[in-house]
């Protein structure tokens, strides 16, 4: 049965997240029945956990202990890294900077938002070897002491998780393991967050941050153990507690992986509360497509009961699109709060 057949007769009504053992992945035998279980997740949940996953918990405990130093700074010393003086992005989120839901007023987190850089820096760091890689520098804060240290090599452990899962995802599609190895040669960004305790009223406009889907092919997201934020939605509607389960990483589909698989893998629609009356931490890496990569539904998730549902577009166009709209909404909800 192909896929787009099998696809017909799941349902999305889940109430729970499978937790896939990802440590066994050294035999080919192996890593097929991984992708079997992933193509499951992918098809019926969108989201699933992973353990023995390979980052190490020292490198874990250095970011994170990186980002209650850094996000107890002073507004004044954060701003000096905002995003809006580097490139694509990088550098520091204020609150309510970002509003991804339009129907929200925005989101109420800090960010910290990185791209790939050498292990040890280097005077050469920004370059543009391949049309489909670009180097932009980052900003990095002065204080706390061994900041850029701990996001970088979390960075590096995170990347290396996700070239495994990407051979993964193209097992799991029953195409070659290395289809999408020069697809998605781009570098990730990631992002350290901060989402403060929420007093506020649910339905204020105002939560750490709305509904969505993501942008890209897939996110790896680390969340700080026993706080509950992230939750997840059915396909009856029905929130599903993402409950922290600790040494696993959270997996979830993005949009162009979705619109790659005709919607046969979900980009499930999710969203952060923090009401737990402390901070709450997560990281998120967003692995995408390069930029130039025509995305379009694979011919083994179309049939003539399930004809393409997308037309072509390139990676770079949807995600840009969609950036500069979440950037764009905070920044007109912002003015208009100014007015009102």
């Amino acid at each position: 049965m192909s896929l787009a057949e099998t696809a017909g007769s799941v349902s999305g009504a889940f109430d729970s997240i499978p937790v896939i053992d990802l440590g066994c992945a050294s035999t080919q035998e192996e890593r097929a029945a991984l992708a079997r279980q992933i193509r499951d997740a992918c098809m019926n949940v969108g989201f699933f956990y992973i353990k023995n996953h390979g980052i190490p918990d020292e490198t874990i405990e250095r970011i994170f202990s990186a980002m209650k130093a850094f996000f107890s700074l002073p507004v004044e010393a954060k701003m000096k890294l905002h995003h809006r003086q580097g490139a694509h992005y990088r550098g520091f989120e204020p609150l309510l900077d970002s509003n991804i839901d339009p129907a929200n007023r925005g989101d109420l987190y800090e960010g910290f938002m990185i791209g790939w850089e050498e292990l040890e820096p280097k005077d050469d760091d920004v370059v543009n070897t391949d049309k489909n890689i670009m180097v932009f520098p980052n900003l990095w804060p002065t204080e706390p002491a061994g900041f850029r240290e701990a996001f970088i090599n979390y960075y590096h452990a995170a990347l290396g998780v996700g070239r495994v899962l990407q051979r993964l995802f193209a097992l799991a599609l029953d195409l070659p393991e290395t289809y999408f190895d020069e697809k998605l040669k781009r570098y990730p960004m990631m992002r350290g967050l901060h989402y403060p305790p929420q007093t506020g009223p649910e339905d204020d406009g105002i939560i750490g941050i709305g509904a969505h889907s993501d942008f890209e092919c897939f996110t790896i997201l680390w969340q700080e153990p026993g706080i509950q934020a992230l939750q997840i939605q059915n396909s009856e509607k029905k929130w599903i507690n993402a409950t922290p389960i600790p040494g696993t990483l959270v997996i979830n589909i993005g949009d162009l992986l979705s619109r790659w698989t005709n919607d046969i893998f979900k980009s499930t629609v999710h969203r952060a509360i923090n009401r737990s009356g402390v901070r709450r931490y997560s990281i998120p890496m967003f692995i995408g497509a390069n930029p130039h990569v025509e995305v379009e539904p694979l011919p083994s998730c179309v049939s003539p009961e399930r004809p393409a549902r997308y037309e072509t577009i390139t990676s770079g166009e949807y995600v840009r699109k969609h950036i500069q709209e979440m950037y764009q909404r905070s920044r007109t909800t912002s003015d208009g709060a100014a007015k009102a």
